[in-house]
């Protein structure tokens, strides 16, 4: 368990992290507080953060990536703000040092939980919205995404394994997979679904299993891909 975040600590927290100083202490406070922890929570500020989040980051790789078209700034963005990244960029800040919890929430651990993290980091950007507007909220997007952009994978590879199978295989000409459902087990609300994925022209097939049909039919893809001849896999 850690101690309550002691209030004092939390302005130079962040302006060291967010590079900003809020000028209404209250929205800041608010803004890391866990439901557990009273009224004044921050799932309103939370929400406001999300939205502030996506336009930021879409207008950053805007800039940086003036040859990508939209699917790839789309799965880049994606990258950028899914809730494990942020609650990897929250756990580099400290940003759960400052949480403000219920003590239930403090006995189970919540200022690791991911979700946890991910909120209020995104409320952190709505409070700083509310308190000085958008070019404000959106330099402290910049601030904590900026040194991120130079990390992004290629947005290829970023696309999901039946999408990397089907293109591998139309660039050369050549049939899309075939997937057949094979076997669907277990009680209807938690079944196990397998999937055979097969190219036809070279006699050769791989199977996936997963919770659903599309899980069970990207594994299979992915195990695919893997077989798929050397000079197949990449683009003619």
């Amino acid at each position: 368990m850690i101690p309550f975040p002691r209030t004092d600590e939390l302005p130079g927290w962040v302006e060291r992290s967010f590079g900003y100083v809020f000028v209404q202490s209250a929205l800041c406070h608010a803004a890391v507080t866990h439901r557990s922890a009273g009224a004044d929570h921050n799932e309103r500020l939370e929400f406001l953060g999300d939205s502030i989040l996506n336009c930021g980051v879409a207008r950053m790789l805007y800039d940086a990536h003036p040859e990508a078209d939209e699917g790839a700034l789309s799965r880049l963005r994606a990258t950028l703000v899914s809730g494990e990244t942020l609650a990897q960029i929250a756990v580099e800040l400290g940003l759960g040092e400052h949480l403000r919890l219920g003590p239930g929430e403090l006995k189970s651990g919540g200022f690791r939980r991911a979700s946890i993290l991910a909120d209020a980091l995104e409320a952190i950007l709505g409070a700083i919205f509310l308190d000085s507007g958008f070019d404000a909220a959106a330099a402290a997007v910049a601030h904590i995404m900026g040194p991120r952009l130079s990390e992004l994978p290629a947005a290829d590879t970023l696309k999901d394994p039946k999408t990397r199978l089907q293109e591998a295989l139309q660039a050369h000409g050549l049939a899309v997979p075939v997937y057949t459902l094979t076997a669907a087990t277990g009680d209807p609300h938690l079944q196990s679904f397998t999937v055979s994925c097969e190219v036809p022209v070279f006699g050769i097939s791989a199977v996936g299993e997963g919770g659903s049909r599309r899980r069970a039919e990207q594994l299979a893809a992915a195990k695919m891909l893997e077989l798929l001849p050397p000079q197949i896999r990449k683009p003619a």
